[in-house]
């Protein structure tokens, strides 16, 4: 079928000033940042120094972080989303917990067509043990299991879509360094399957698919038995090239939860699609997300070389804690956490008619079931090693970050807002795909999750909806 997709990011594929597409942490330049003056890192340094954020000049960066008072939401700019800026961890949540919150959804059908379907394209593999083991990139990793182990928690693996082949050879120096160069959060160079290296290079290849970059939709109406999309083309310098017009009979929203919700709100407050239903905008969560920073002896470094990548996660009752990198070139004996919580709290959007934009309605104290949580399972780490929590990472003196998210989820609620397969409620041939489907809190990182869903979404859409 032929298929245009709209992708307000930049197609990253040209390399820059330096011979590459994506620049690193460390070094971060206006390939980083989306229309920022500055970078925007969730670490801000260590020993109070500011190793992180620089300014920058604005441009159509990688990364965006959007600001709504209380909660920072960190989002992908680019042909590929997400994917191009995640760690790619690649986890298919508990099973109970999946029923939990999407019960309308054949889990069986889940866990054994769509979740291996998912795993499969977006070509997901696991780390060798042996090469866990013994590299001294993850040293950081084997200490936290070590620490996790004397409080008496578990680890878990987590798979990853980056190659584990591609990384050991960037060990042996047979292949260009990505994750052993602190690639990750502004792109991977090499390394990283994204989705603009599966599932839309798959699309691309049929020759039925048109990718136009750097165009934002901003407006949706209704058009004959279709949609019309008003648009707007930028330069990657952030000029305006042209305000198009463009008709489709099917629609799709894959903006994520915070594109499309505002795209769906935005329609319906201003009148162009009255019908939508009240739950757009509702059950907002962002995955329960809690940073952490603690301290470890000096006789137990974590290492001055340090994979981008995570690939170990500590299991602690509610919590899962991935043990995240913190490669910053020099030896910091700080061990950071992601801890993904099961925070029951949800916001939503509203639409504010004279900014014509959605706002979060999210408060800090939202956020203090999950940082109990964490906060929990952290003290007890601390107490079984005699260690403390590092005061100097996040800026204002906190141990703890949680007024920012990597996982946005809700506003477009699956069975709510939609039918029980992403058709939008009130009108015809208008779909959700994307993360606004799942209310708030998944337990793991969402990716494989959208993916499998979106799977199977489309098989029944394409079953039942293009029969002509």
């Amino acid at each position: 079928m032929r298929t245009l997709v709209l992708e307000m990011g930049q197609l990253w594929n040209q390399p820059g000033w330096d011979g590459e597409v994506h620049c690193d942490m460390i070094n971060p330049d206006k390939r980083s940042m989306w229309f920022k003056n500055r970078t925007e890192a969730p670490v801000d340094g260590v020993l109070f120094l500011d190793l992180a954020n620089r300014p920058i000049q604005r441009y159509a960066g990688v990364l965006d972080r959007v600001n709504y008072g209380d909660m920072g939401v960190y989002l992908g700019r680019g042909v590929g989303g997400g994917s191009l800026v995640n760690g790619g961890m690649a986890v298919v949540p508990d099973r109970a917990y999946f029923e939990q919150v999407l019960p309308q959804v054949d889990a069986a059908e889940m866990y054994s067509r769509f979740f291996p379907l998912a795993n499969r394209v977006l070509r997901v593999n696991h780390i060798p043990q042996p090469y866990f083991e013994g590299s001294e990139y993850y040293r950081f990793s084997r200490l936290s299991r070590t620490v996790a182990g004397r409080a008496g928690y578990g680890t878990t693996f987590v798979p990853n879509v980056y190659s584990f082949d591609y990384m050991a050879r960037e060990e042996r120096g047979e292949v260009p360094k990505s994750a052993l160069a602190t690639e990750v959060m502004y792109g991977n160079n090499h390394g990283k399957v994204s989705l603009d290296k599966s599932y839309l290079a798959d699309a691309v290849g049929t020759g039925n698919v048109t990718i136009a970059p750097l165009h934002q939709v901003v407006r949706i109406e209704p058009e004959g038995t279709g949609y019309a999309l008003t648009v707007r083309e930028i330069t990657p310098d952030g000029e305006l090239v042209a305000e198009k017009r463009l008709t489709c009979g099917h629609l799709f929203l894959g903006a994520g939860s915070l594109g499309t919700t505002e795209l769906l709100l935005r329609a319906r407050d201003t009148g162009a699609l009255p019908a939508l239903s009240a739950e757009i905008g509702e059950s907002w969560g962002p995955n329960g997300n809690v940073m952490i920073a603690r301290g470890n002896h000096l006789t137990e470094p974590t290492g001055f070389q340090q994979s981008s990548i995570p690939v170990l996660a500590i299991t602690a009752d509610d919590v899962l804690a991935e043990i995240a990198p913190v490669p910053a070139g020099i030896e910091t004996y700080v061990s950071l956490y992601l801890a993904i919580t099961k925070n029951p709290e949800r916001g939503r959007f509203v639409y504010d008619a004279a900014a014509d934009k959605a706002v979060l309605q999210w408060t800090r104290a939202q956020a203090a079931p999950g940082l109990e949580a964490a906060k929990a399972v952290f003290d007890r780490i601390n107490d079984a090693n005699g260690t403390t929590y590092r005061y100097d990472v996040f800026g204002s003196r906190r141990a703890f970050a949680d007024d920012f998210c990597y996982h946005p989820l809700g506003g477009c609620v699956l069975g709510r807002a939609t039918d029980v397969y992403g058709r939008v409620k009130g009108y015809r041939n208008l779909y959700v795909t994307d993360g606004s489907l799942i209310p708030g809190s998944l337990g793991v990182n969402p990716f494989v999750t959208i993916t499998a869903l979106a799977e199977r979404n489309a098989a029944r859409v394409l079953a039942e909806d293009f029969t002509s």
